[in-house]
């Protein structure tokens, strides 16, 4: 009791002493730095349509891999760390930063082997994504199916 009691004040006593997050701030280089990557991914997509005649659909695939490329390289050499550090959830929302957790989990593993250490802890992250991307699928399938029916 008088355990929590010193515990509460504590944290009384020290709440004027922090910093305010800077919220504002922290909205503003997210959304700048998640927008620079998307306009970046607009550009290599314009690059392969115009390019490689593809067309807006068939761009897309080659896209992601351009920018999860991208992602993989400036995780290697640090840079995308500093990015989000800077930016927080700007960079980590775009399939970059999805690539990024991948590349770290892979590199901070290796030494323990290729398939024990970077394959089994870079799918650690991924299995869930996986997962879950899978399951909300089939349940936005179904309930399509149960709305509209089939229509192809």
């Amino acid at each position: 009791m008088l355990s929590e009691k010193i515990k509460d004040n504590y944290k009384e006593s020290i709440k004027k002493f922090q910093p305010k997050p800077p919220y504002v701030m922290n909205c503003i280089k997210a959304f700048l730095v998640g927008g620079a990557i998307c306009l970046i991914g607009q550009g290599i997509q314009n690059f392969y349509m115009s390019v490689f005649h593809f067309s807006e659909k068939n761009a897309g695939n080659p896209t992601v891999a351009t920018l999860i490329l991208f992602s993989a390289l400036l995780t290697g050499f640090g840079l995308y760390d500093k990015l989000g550090q800077f930016s927080g959830a700007g960079s980590a929302v775009p399939v970059t930063g999805f690539a990024n957790s991948m590349t770290s989990a892979a590199m901070e593993h290796r030494s323990e082997g290729i398939v024990l250490g970077v394959a089994t802890n870079m799918f650690k992250l991924a299995g869930s994504v996986i997962v879950f991307g899978v399951v909300a699928a089939y349940i936005v399938g179904m309930i399509r199916y149960l709305l509209h029916g089939i229509t192809w």
